[in-house]
């Protein structure tokens, strides 16, 4: 009795979800292009990602080249350029996420306080458009403006100083390269704390101010509390992203004399995969990459869980 019953049950809903999908068909119609997208571009290339554990040959193929298991990750730990690699990538990455958290809470907040509205909406807009130009054009600019012979050494040395090679110099590189980070992205970013602090209930500024108040102390006790939790989700993040920036802004920054410092992970794949076309050892690198990362964002998300009760998941 009961198993009919079951099968029963089973039927009915299998008659409801096909009664749903006819009532809503436009709606997984609309659903059919991203997932046909995350299909093709995303879980598709998984399979590839095997010659890693491969000596792949254009020949064999994926499938048909010997399997050779760990032996592309171990190269890499014993290579020379490992703990290099490591020390580059982490710094600049720890030094962007220590740098790049305060500008966009600090720009949200006192956007937050303008009164005059049209002075308000100007600066958000002109802090906002950088986030659109390109690492290409980003990188231009700083040139121009950096060379031996740019405004900002005419101006050192107009100061009886002597100039600068700022793109040739691997000390430099890491503040050249995470505060035009900060220029570029401080507006987009803090468009988030804007809309956090948009969600803040007026009364709690009204009754603040009744008691007492300034604005430093609405600041303190409302404005911090209130988009804590969003600054700890994008921290979370960052971590998550820690070994798997991106490597075209730090590519086209890149020279034969700044290499030392500005050769990170993504750029190593990049010379290894591409130029050399050493496929299986760069993917072992990539894969290497978004364990690390992987690892990382399930560690931070859980102490943040822990501490401050705010998580990804």
């Amino acid at each position: 009795m009961k198993d009919v019953k079951k099968k029963e049950l089973q039927v009915q809903n299998r008659k409801n979800t096909i009664r749903t999908i006819k009532r809503h068909w436009q709606l997984y119609l609309i659903l059919l292009l991203p997932l046909a997208y995350l299909i093709i571009f995303k879980y598709k290339p998984i399979l590839g990602a095997q010659i890693a554990f491969r000596d792949y040959n254009f020949k064999d193929g994926i499938w048909d080249s010997p399997f050779v298991g760990l032996k592309h990750f171990k190269t890499f730990f014993v290579s020379p350029q490992f703990s290099r690699l490591m020390v580059n990538t982490l710094g600049l990455s720890i030094y962007g996420i220590v740098i790049g958290v305060f500008p966009p809470i600090i720009l949200a907040v006192a956007l937050n306080y303008v009164r005059i509205k049209w002075f308000g909406k100007t600066v958000q807009m002109v802090t906002y458009m950088p986030y659109f130009i390109s690492s290409v054009l980003i990188v231009g600019i700083m040139m121009q403006l950096l060379s031996l012979t740019g405004p900002v050494n005419s101006v050192i040395q107009s100061l009886n100083g002597e100039a600068v090679h700022f793109m040739g110099e691997p000390k430099l590189f890491k503040t050249l390269y995470v505060f035009s980070d900060v220029w570029q992205k401080t507006g987009y970013n803090a468009v988030i704390y804007i809309s956090a602090l948009a969600a803040v209930d007026q009364e709690l500024h009204e009754a603040a101010t009744v008691d007492g108040a300034n604005i430093w102390h609405r600041i303190r006790y409302i404005d911090i509390p209130s988009i804590l939790p969003t600054a700890v989700i994008l921290l979370i993040m960052s971590c998550g992203h820690i070994l798997t920036m991106g490597y075209e802004k730090v590519l086209l920054l890149q020279n034969d004399l700044n290499l030392a410092a500005s050769d990170i992970i993504s750029t190593y794949v990049y010379r290894v995969g591409l130029t050399s076309m050493q496929y299986s050892y760069s993917t072992a690198i990539g894969i290497f990459q978004s364990v690390v990362s992987l690892v990382m964002l399930l560690a931070v998300n859980k102490i943040s869980d822990k501490v401050s009760e705010t998580s990804l998941f």
